[in-house]
């Protein structure tokens, strides 16, 4: 589903690119993410399996790290420029973020549909930029993408 995007949301996603662009130069999964609370940056972090040799320092995960404890994430809105997967979907329910907005579900469908069953609201933004970056990821380094989802 694509979405028209608020100016705020525009910004935000493009902030979570950034990140994900750090991390494919870093050599990493080209994946990042933003915590935002209106127009208030909270966190921004990216997937840093590689470079930490963490196997949970996924994009979302690393940013919620990031943004350190919050009182409530009621209000907030996630920003991910891939789909997320299980594990991350599971903390934003976990954590009760309302909002999310996705740059891609093309090269990983992810679970926005889950979500949407668990009253999150998703946007999904089908951006070029994310999708170009990820396509050219997996086409680049497909046994690290395997590993990143757990594929054999």
């Amino acid at each position: 589903m694509s979405a028209a995007l608020t100016e705020t949301d525009r910004r935000f996603l493009r902030l979570a690119y950034d990140q994900a662009k750090l991390g494919y130069e870093e050599g990493g999964c080209p994946i990042g993410s933003v915590l935002a609370e209106g127009d208030r940056l909270i966190a921004a972090g990216r997937n840093r399996r590689v470079q930490e040799g963490d196997p949970i320092a996924h994009g979302e995960m690393d940013c919620l790290r990031r943004a350190g404890r919050q009182k409530s994430y009621r209000r907030m809105t996630l920003y991910t420029s891939l789909s997320p997967c299980m594990m991350c979907t599971g903390t934003i329910l976990q954590f009760g973020i309302p909002r999310v907005v996705i740059g891609e579900a093309q090269n990983f469908a992810g679970n926005p549909d889950f979500l949407r069953q668990h009253g999150v609201e998703v946007l999904v933004a089908d951006d070029a930029d994310c999708v170009a970056l990820m396509r050219r990821f997996i086409a680049e380094k497909p046994e690290l993408w395997a590993e990143d989802i757990a594929e054999d």
